[in-house]
């Protein structure tokens, strides 16, 4: 079987959020199993790309609106990412060094949908399921049933993969010259409210859609930013595969990055070297309880409760707990988080940015994780937290309902709250401290966090069997 990932982050490539450790990992372990799974994103002006040597495979031209645009589709020569990774390269639309964040944004990724398109469409190149991975390539399940120029890939099958519905990369009608020529009585299967709405229409074209957990397809029935009714009527087009990791690079018994690897039986010992090192290094006590936060500073990850949890749990448990953040976005919460580490040294620090090694070693070190998700469709971090023996404090929503299981509950290993508001977090947190202060219960605990299996090889499988049933 031969599937088409299309996806505007991959990781190593270019990684925003989690989408890009998902299109990073899932056709690696798809190939494991037999799939001929490829990945297709954008290039960017990224170390990745400078550091790499790629062949030329096709180049061709294209019209978009009144101008023609030159594409180049290149090839990673020795695929170190255990995957076929192809990148198309557009001058001044795709070669950037960002992913997001441009005013022609809508532009860019009708280019990328219209080269790839017009790239195997040239080649003869016809797989057996094109998986689309987000609202940015949204487009393709219409286009290829759709497109004047494309009906030889009309009876190819189109998965829609859910990470976020938040984003639906809405565009006013006159992007709609910007399209390859289409079956005009067709309009309606792109537009939502007067608008072109690419998650819709992706949602409304594909054979089938999934989302990256079943709480997160639940959910989106009554809550999907304003297309509830149309979950409702695609409904029996819908699955929920959780997340997986990838257990070969997050793994504390095989990790470079951290100051001491350690595997299940030594979680004791590793965690602790781990926490002095990293603590001695940002300046906090290593002698209590580690609480850490890794993400974006958004509202749908409930960063802006941060500055409130952090004052409250400082308050309530005095000089019980040290805090550390990892994460950057509004503003204002930069600023207030800065504020509160000048207030509370030794007892709160903050890295304002992202850093992939810097992550693993807080995974390593810290013994508490918050997730305090207002909408998280799976989350990737307490899988992460858990692989490291760092019990998730989590707010029961979508994928983290999920995964995460309260220790107060048969066979528990972690801990949640209903409500997404600094007092749930606070007691979340202050009952999580104590309940670990038992040494032998947070032994256990950390044995059976690291004991669960979250590896990509059962939801890859999940996948591959959605393709068959295409």
């Amino acid at each position: 079987m031969h599937v088409i990932h299309l996806s505007v982050e991959c990781f190593p490539l270019a990684k925003v959020g989690g989408l890009a450790d998902v299109v990073g990992a899932l056709p690696r372990y798809q190939r494991k199993s037999g799939v001929d799974a490829w990945v297709v994103s954008p290039f960017y002006d990224k170390p990745f790309t400078k550091d790499r040597k790629f062949q030329l495979i096709h180049a061709g031209t294209f019209v978009q609106g009144g101008e023609t645009l030159a594409y180049e589709v290149l090839k990673e020569k020795k695929d170190p990412l255990g995957f076929p990774l192809y990148l198309i390269r557009i001058p001044g639309k795709l070669d950037r060094e960002e992913v997001y964040c441009y005013p022609d944004e809508a532009e860019q990724w009708i280019a990328f949908q219209h080269a790839f398109l017009r790239w195997v469409t040239d080649a003869g190149i016809i797989p057996d399921v094109v998986n689309c991975h987000d609202h940015h390539v949204g487009l393709i399940p219409f286009l290829m049933k759709h497109a004047v120029d494309f009906n030889q890939l009309a009876d190819v099958k189109t998965l829609f993969t859910i990470h976020n519905g938040q984003y639906q990369g809405w565009m006013t009608w006159d992007k709609g010259a910007l399209l390859p020529a289409f079956d005009t009585w067709k309009w309606g299967l792109l537009d939502w409210d007067g608008l072109i709405n690419p998650f819709a229409a992706a949602v409304k074209c594909c054979d089938a859609f999934s989302t990256v957990s079943e709480g997160y397809l639940q959910e989106l029935f009554v809550q999907a930013n304003g297309l509830e009714g149309l979950f409702q009527t695609e409904a029996y087009k819908g699955v929920g595969i959780v997340n997986g990791i990838d257990d070969e690079y997050w793994n504390p018994e095989l990790d470079n990055q951290i100051s001491k690897t350690y595997k299940k039986s030594s979680v004791k010992s590793g965690k602790k070297s781990n926490k002095k090192a990293f603590c001695d290094a940002v300046g906090l006590n290593s002698n209590l309880p580690l609480l850490a936060f890794i993400g974006r500073f958004a509202q749908e990850k409930g960063a802006d409760l941060l500055p409130a949890i952090i004052s409250n749990i400082f308050s309530r448990l005095e000089d019980k707990i040290c805090i550390f953040i990892l994460g950057s976005g509004d503003e204002a919460v930069e600023t207030t988080l800065k504020e509160l580490q000048d207030q509370y040294p030794r007892r709160l620090a903050t890295f304002i940015g992202y850093n992939e090694q810097l992550a693993h070693q807080v995974y390593a070190s810290a013994d508490l994780l918050l997730m305090p998700s207002r909408v998280e469709p799976c989350g990737l971090n307490q899988l992460y937290a858990l692989k490291y023996g760092t019990i998730p404090i989590v707010h029961a929503v979508g994928g983290l309902k999920d995964t995460v299981i309260d220790l107060e509950e048969q066979g528990g290993y972690g801990f949640l709250f209903a409500a997404a508001e600094p007092e749930a977090a606070v007691e979340s947190v202050a009952r999580a401290v104590n309940t670990l202060t038992d040494a032998s219960m947070l032994q256990k605990v950390r044995q059976k966090a690291m004991s669960l299996d979250f590896s990509w090889d059962k939801s890859a499988n999940k996948y591959i069997q959605l393709y068959d049933q295409l």
